[in-house]
């Protein structure tokens, strides 16, 4: 079951970099297949004008907490060898990481509740030892709120949205290709070996 759970993560986190990257050029054309991919905020937010409020919703939640599971249990069963990968991955902590860290030590609910869809706080309130009867209805019910907000920030802005999305039409797949190269240019640089 952990190895099943650890390729899942892995297979969940090379699909979401490729919807990532992707999700600019295909998100007013294909949203269902962007949101399948990755559910970010900002594939959820730009999706809004090109996709039904079903399939948005059915979609958008259980992108974000088969994510959200997934990095709870490695959280939980890895611990510290978890949280010491990442800090491998991304050299010295980001000063968001610490304050998100605090955050889930003092509040775990409710940083959980505010950011259900933050790798992190999955992976620490796993670490945690948040009991899974308690993490599942706070994930579920902050992606609930989640998904509302942004649908509702999508419609009030989908004139923009949709503006932009056009503007870049004529360079989309540069843009991608772009977000690749950055995308690759992270991964090497991790892979580097760290001095000091």
């Amino acid at each position: 079951m952990r190895r099943l759970v650890l390729w899942a993560t892995s297979l969940l986190f090379v699909i979401g970099t490729i919807g990532s990257n992707i999700g600019p050029a295909l998100v007013d054309e294909r949203p269902r297949l962007v949101l399948l991919l990755s559910s970010r905020n900002r594939n959820l937010f730009g999706s809004v004008p090109y996709i039904d409020p079903v399939w948005y919703s059915v979609i958008g939640f259980l992108r974000v907490l088969a994510a959200g599971v997934a990095l709870y249990l490695v959280g939980r069963w890895y611990g510290q060898r978890a949280i010491g990968w990442v800090s491998d991955n991304v050299g010295e902590l980001p000063a968001i990481y610490r304050w998100t860290e605090r955050a889930v030590d003092r509040a775990g609910w409710l940083a959980l509740l505010a950011m259900p869809g933050s790798n992190v706080v999955c992976l620490l309130v796993g670490h945690r030892g948040m009991p899974l009867r308690r993490f599942l209805p706070l994930i579920c019910a902050g992606i609930v709120v989640k998904l509302a907000v942004l649908w509702a920030g999508g419609r009030a802005f989908e004139d923009q949205i949709r503006s932009f999305l056009s503007a870049i039409e004529r360079y989309q797949w540069w843009v991608v290709i772009a977000l690749f190269g950055v995308s690759l240019l992270q991964t090497t640089r991790r892979g580097r070996p760290r001095s000091g």
